[in-house]
């Protein structure tokens, strides 16, 4: 299988809410965590329910309060582990807020960070 990623994917956690309508058209919201960051989408943990593959969501990093940002997404891939269940997030809508406000964030926050310091045993 061919991987379609156009950029590297960080390893950060930020707090987020999902929003969807179920199969019976009832509307969802659910709080969770991302996973991964990657430029156009992003792996995300949602601890009590989960999407169907193909559901459009609505996603939204709660990271800054005061400047939250919200995309539309599709759900591409699920990962039903019961102690960490996960939604795979392809955008479809707000590519371009999400990739300078939270990539590029996630980005130079990973950058900033500095190696743990070494334990003598």
């Amino acid at each position: 299988m061919e991987d379609r990623r156009s950029g590297a994917r960080y390893v950060i956690s930020f707090p987020i809410r999902v929003r969807w309508r179920d199969e019976n058209g009832k509307e969802v919201i659910e709080e969770g965590l991302t996973d991964n960051v990657g430029p156009q989408g992003a792996l995300v943990y949602l601890p009590r329910h989960l999407p169907n593959v193909g559901s459009r969501v609505h996603l939204t990093v709660t990271e800054n309060p005061e400047d939250e940002v919200s995309v539309v997404a599709n759900v591409i891939r699920l990962e039903r582990n019961a102690s960490h269940p996960q939604a795979a997030l392809a955008l479809e809508e707000g590519v371009r807020i999400w990739k300078k406000k939270i990539w590029e964030f996630a980005g130079a926050t990973i950058a900033s960070q500095q190696p743990d310091e070494a334990e003598d045993w």
